[in-house]
């Protein structure tokens, strides 16, 4: 299938819950499998974006603003719209695993490792456009 969604690609999730939300991809599958037969990815993605912060906030409040709510998801390849971005994400994909999804608990420690290294990311100032809300 297309050849520019590629690992640590960053796009913009189109359909579902999670529309206009930006995710990375962690892992493609082009040709699908057996429960679906169709291109897919497999993304980590914020669902709840942090708040602004200012110069006049004290410590305790910019820690409170700062929390990043991820999502994993298996998406269509038709719901993805990619960007011009990348990102790094060696933490990320040693934690998401297709294997992830089979049991809630898996993906509950899934969920925190993602949550823990987009935290880290965010707080090190790095990419700063993915930890953006999308305005439009």
């Amino acid at each position: 299938m297309p050849k520019f969604l590629k690992n640590g690609k960053v796009v913009i999730i189109l359909q579902g819950r999670y529309a206009g939300k930006k995710a990375v991809i962690v892992k493609n599958v082009d040709e699908g499998t057996k429960e679906r037969p169709y291109g897919h990815a497999i993304v980590a993605g914020i669902e709840r974006y942090p708040l602004k912060v200012t110069k006049s906030m004290d410590k305790k409040k910019v820690a409170s603003r700062s929390h990043v709510k991820p999502f994993i998801k298996v998406v269509n390849y038709a719901h993805l719209m990619p960007t011009r971005y990348s990102l790094e994400l060696e933490e990320i994909k040693a934690a998401v695993s297709a294997e992830t999804f089979a049991e809630p608990s898996q993906r509950a420690a899934a969920k925190k490792a993602v949550r823990n290294s987009l935290q880290q990311r965010y707080t090190a100032g790095k990419n700063k456009w993915f930890f953006t809300k999308l305005r439009f």
